[in-house]
């Protein structure tokens, strides 16, 4: 078949591809990203790429993303052209990779800076899932001339106090020459798995100061390492990436429907454990430590980010009736699936509760100490799904509801991921817009958190009403109709980067208001299903990176979150991440994520009546009953 060489601008990367590859696919082997939402279906309008050189049709379909003008000057959807000659594409700011806000830390059991210490909660005593045991141990004697692993466990015993150990093959076939080259002191490094404990590896002499782990949250959009001293609960480093899964789909659906049809399940597993050993590489350069001193790594992920990790088939988590491969994974070496360190070293993986209900949900439970208190707490992550889990030291119930894209820019006209450009903060006043950007660039967009200040500033100043729709007979300069679709003006296009106006219309609001009433409703829903009130909840932690960015009074004013006093409301930052750690750190915080994941009960609620009849109930600003909402005034 012939073969065509397609270059990229601005990265200035080429690559020889067949006849017929799409400009996305070719990007793809180039090592070049290009945004997609959809996984490549044709349907999110994210892949926005400007041909230079050469010739492309732009599909039949072209013309609902882009203007007459875009199109005669070469622009085309990159999931959807073919090539038929050689190209030079030049992908716009738009549909780039940019640097993103990444949340590392979390707030509950406190992140350490880089050489600070970890503190020891009573709730998870520090006793890390692998430690290295240096041992000097006696000769044997006609006295005592017990087999050296019994020698070995003896000593082990004296030290740590379990009665007994598991052995790997691998230590048993070196144990009698290390043990009698090097005059009978070794370093046992002795895993936790499950029940018992496991002598890893054995090696000569003291090494036990050359012990580390790596706590990883494996989240859709962005993935998050730290590097963990388990001598003693020091973090080392902290790093953080895009999930370069997000070439494959935005969301996790998009992904799933990526595996299970054209593309296979290979190029998502790939994709999350090269991001792993991007972060591993860099952690242990900064730290000055070799990969062989990694012994261990936990990582919290949703369901289907779990199975991505491991290599499971995702298909059936998305059809009713929704059953995951599995939600306790089994402790693996890491190495199995590619990951690149101690070759003896561990992967944990956080057991999840449901196919939309992750380890990510469990981690932040155990961060956020919800199960070992009597006091009734609720948690939520704020992404494409809304996850919320509710309960105490006695019972737990969560719920996943599906937000959509909206909150992290998707699915409207100007949205965009918390990157460079992105406007995060709105405010209205005299008819003038007031915004900032992140890294107080010039505008490209707006993020999740920009599209909730709009909404709010939009019906506190009467430009909409409750139902989300504009007040035509307005007399404002901003407020305007185009192609039959009315808009209002956020930044004027002398303002942007990209020369266009960034704007908010009537059917992005429309979007971002189901989004809200679906996250409230799911709130709402699970609250009631369990008898309470809101006024019941003692706390009301907020995870995620989304969530971090929240204006509380602004979510509160359009019915986001529930109108309870705000200092009930917490933003906890990573807590997945947090959770990660804590497991990795101490044996008894991840028996707790097990227990966790074990004992709570989820309500799936595509079947239970009245979260819809409380989402149609919420499909308007804050609300139809704004008892509900006793605090906000418009």
């Amino acid at each position: 078949m012939t073969e065509y060489r397609v270059t990229f601008l601005p990265d200035g990367k080429s690559i020889e591809v067949e006849e017929q590859t799409t400009i996305a696919e070719a990007a793809q082997k180039a090592g070049v990203y290009i945004n997609n939402l959809c996984g490549g279906e044709g349907v999110c309008g994210e892949c926005r790429v400007k041909v230079v050189k050469g010739e492309a049709e732009p599909h039949e379909n072209a013309s609902a993303f882009f203007s007459q003008q875009e199109l005669d000057a070469g622009f085309v959807l990159a999931c959807q052209t073919p090539v038929h000659s050689d190209l030079e594409v030049e992908i716009p700011p738009e549909s780039r990779l940019e640097e993103e806000q990444i949340i590392t830390a979390g707030e509950q059991w406190p992140t350490p800076e880089p050489g600070e210490e970890a503190p020891e909660v009573s709730l998870a005593p520090f006793k890390p899932l692998v430690r290295k045991i240096y041992l000097e141990l006696p000769r044997p004697t006609l006295e005592d001339n017990i087999t050296d692993i019994e020698r070995v466990a003896r000593e082990l015993r004296r030290k740590i106090g379990w009665h007994s150990y598991d052995i790997t093959l691998h230590c048993l076939q070196n144990l009698s020459d290390n043990l009698r080259e090097h005059d009978w002191k070794i370093t046992a490094t002795v895993v936790k798995d499950k029940g018992g404990y496991r002598i890893q590896q054995v090696e000569p002499l003291d090494t036990s100061h050359r012990n580390f782990g790596v706590a990883v949250d494996v989240g859709t959009t962005t993935v998050v390492a730290q590097l963990v001293d388990l001598r003693t609960g020091r973090v080392s480093g902290i790093e953080g990436a895009h999930n370069m899964q997000a070439q494959y789909g935005e969301d996790v659906i998009s992904r799933m429907i990526y595996a299970c049809g054209k593309g296979g399940l290979h190029p998502l597993h790939k994709a999350i454990v090269e991001n792993i050993n991007s972060l591993i590489e860099k952690l242990v350069k900064a730290s000055s430590i070799s990969r062989e001193d990694i012994n261990a790594i936990v990582a919290a992920g949703n369901t289907t980010m779990s199975h991505f990790l491991l290599g499971l088939t995702p298909c059936a988590i998305r059809l009713e009736p929704y059953v995951p491969t599995a939600d306790v994974y089994p402790q693996i070496l890491a190495s199995e699936i590619g990951i690149q360190i101690n070759p003896l070293g561990i992967l944990e993986t956080i057991p999840s509760v449901a196919s939309y209900v992750g380890g990510d949900i469990v981690a932040g439970i155990a961060a956020c100490g919800i199960a070992d208190h009597p006091k009734v707490q609720g948690l939520i992550d704020i992404g494409t799904n809304g996850e919320i889990a509710i309960g105490n030291n006695e019972w737990l119930v969560c719920c996943s509801a599906s937000a959509g894209p909206a909150f992290e820019g998707g699915g409207t006209r100007c949205g965009m991921r918390a990157t460079r450009g992105a406007i995060e903060k709105v405010q209205v006043k005299n008819g003038e817009v007031v915004y900032s950007t992140i890294g107080n660039a010039a505008p490209r967009g707006i993020c999740g958190s920009g599209l909730i200040d709009c909404i709010y500033e939009l019906v506190k100043n009467k430009i909409i009403a409750s139902d989300g729709k504009f007040n035509r007979d307005r007399k404002d300069s901003r407020l305007r109709v185009q192609d039959e679709i009315p808009e209002y003006v956020i930044a004027p296009a002398e303002e942007t980067e990209t020369g266009q106006p960034i704007v908010i219309t009537e059917s992005d609001i429309d979007n971002l208001i189901k989004s809200k009433g679906a996250v409230f409703a799911a709130i709402k829903s699970l609250v009631e299903y369990i008898g309470l009130t809101f006024d019941q909840l003692d706390t009301f932690y907020v995870a995620g990176g989304f969530g971090n960015y929240l204006n509380i009074p602004k979510a509160i004013g359009i019915g986001l979150l529930p109108d309870i006093p705000h200092e009930k409301i917490k933003f906890i930052g990573n807590s997945s991440l947090t959770g990660a750690r804590m497991a990795l750190s101490s044996e008894a915080a991840f028996e707790k994520c097990l227990a966790v994941a074990k004992s709570t009960t989820n309500v799936e609620l595509s079947n239970y009546q009245p979260f819809m009849d409380e989402f149609v109930a919420a499909l308007f600003l804050p609300h139809t009953d704004h008892r509900l909402f006793p605090s906000v005034k418009y």
